[in-house]
C-alpha cells in the first residue's frame, strides 16, 4: 500500500469518525434530505448538521442540490465507490 493511499484511507475514516455523519450517510442512503430534517432526524441542532454536512461535502461525500428554497444533500455515488474499493483492499 502506499503513502498517499495511506492517507486516502486516513481520510475517509476521518470523515466517518463522528456518528452523527454516520447517521447523515445512512439517512442520505434512503433518500435526499434538507439540513432541517436532517436535523430533526437527528434530534441536533441545524447548526450542528450544517457542520457534519460541511466537512461530507469537502471530503465529496455529499452533493448539495437547491430545490426552491431549500438545499437538499444526497450521497456522491462515485465517491462511495471508490472508498469502498479503498476499505475493500485494507480490510
Amino acid at each position: 500500500m502506499s503513502l498517499p493511499e495511506a492517507k486516502q484511507i486516513a481520510e475517509i475514516f476521518q470523515a466517518l469518525s463522528v456518528e452523527s455523519r454516520v447517521q447523515i450517510v445512512l439517512l442520505l442512503k434512503e433518500r435526499s434530505l434538507c439540513v432541517n430534517a436532517l436535523a430533526h432526524h437527528l434530534q441536533i441542532t441545524t447548526a450542528a448538521v450544517s457542520q457534519h454536512l460541511r466537512i461530507l461535502r469537502q471530503a465529496n461525500v455529499v452533493i448539495a442540490d437547491k430545490q426552491g428554497n431549500f438545499v437538499h444533500y444526497r450521497l456522491n455515488p462515485e465517491t462511495l465507490a471508490a472508498w469502498k474499493s479503498v476499505v475493500d483492499r485494507v480490510l
